[in-house]
């Protein structure tokens, strides 16, 4: 079997499942400097998933790709320690501000010169949670899309995936190139280790800006970073704590009488 091409595309975010205090801005927004920024969970799945394929396909390789500010080599770096072969880092200030519209440009354009087989991402990021930048890649890249992969087969030129729906699950195959977004009941993301540390000395981290790709059709400057961001935030904040719950005791008809008397003094009915 021919080995692939993939590329991960990730991303690093503030850690928001453990919001304090100083998370939130004055302005609503959140303060990215207060939170600690790691490798999107669900993106590791996505790492997984390629690099379990690689595991069983002979000449396969993984790439991350991911756009953000220097430090977002950090995550490529990791994806390395787990076994990629190398990573693209899209860094530029032209990109920043950039919502999921400039975003997915900006990806789209970056990966036309890559001539992947496969694109990976997980199903969306912890700090926006939109799960719009791999749909709307796909749609840029004219590449068929298979979303909430729970199961992942491959066999020859076509995958076979799992989709998790809310009653179920619906079972699609689909040829490469393609692209997949993951959920994390996908897989259990492998650990770093100290072997894949060390290999990390002699692999590729290419980093592209805006100059590297402003000769594309699809990009220019009212396409990227916040001119290109239709996005606008009126207030980020953290929902305030529910209050303790009330239990009902007694036989059906009383406790439906209670429960009535209850949500028509609150005027909820």
């Amino acid at each position: 079997m021919k080995g692939l091409k993939i590329v991960v595309l990730a991303k690093q975010v503030p850690d928001t499942r453990n919001v304090g205090k100083d998370a939130m801005k004055a302005d609503g927004t959140v303060n990215r400097a207060a939170l600690p920024a790691i490798f999107n969970p669900e993106d590791l799945n996505a790492l997984e998933q390629a690099l379990r394929i690689k595991d069983k396909i002979e000449g396969t390789t993984v790439h991350i790709l991911t756009m953000g500010p220097g430090r977002a080599a950090e995550i490529i770096r990791e994806a390395m320690y787990r076994g990629a072969d190398g990573g693209y880092l899209l860094s530029d200030r032209a990109f920043a501000g950039s919502d999921t519209l400039a975003t997915s440009y900006a990806l789209a354009c970056a990966l036309r010169n890559l001539q992947t087989d496969l694109l990976i991402c997980g199903r969306q990021a912890i700090d926006g949670d939109t799960a719009q930048v791999g749909p709307q890649i796909a749609e840029k890249l004219h590449l068929p899309q298979v979303t909430y992969a729970a199961d992942i087969k491959k066999d020859g030129d076509t995958i076979t995936v799992q989709r998790m729906l809310e009653d179920g699950y619906m079972t699609i195959k689909v040829q490469t190139p393609c692209l997949l977004t993951c959920i994390k009941e996908l897989n259990n993301p492998r650990y770093m280790s100290i072997g894949g540390i060390l290999s990390t000395y002699s692999k590729p981290l290419t980093t592209l800006g805006y100059e590297d790709l402003k000769d594309h059709p699809l990009i220019d400057a009212t396409t990227i970073g916040l001119k290109g961001s239709p996005t606008n935030i009126f207030k980020s904040f953290t929902p305030p704590q529910k209050g303790v719950g009330m239990m009902l005791e007694g036989d059906g008809k009383e406790t439906c009488e209670k429960l009535a008397g209850i949500l028509a003094a609150k005027h909820i009915i």
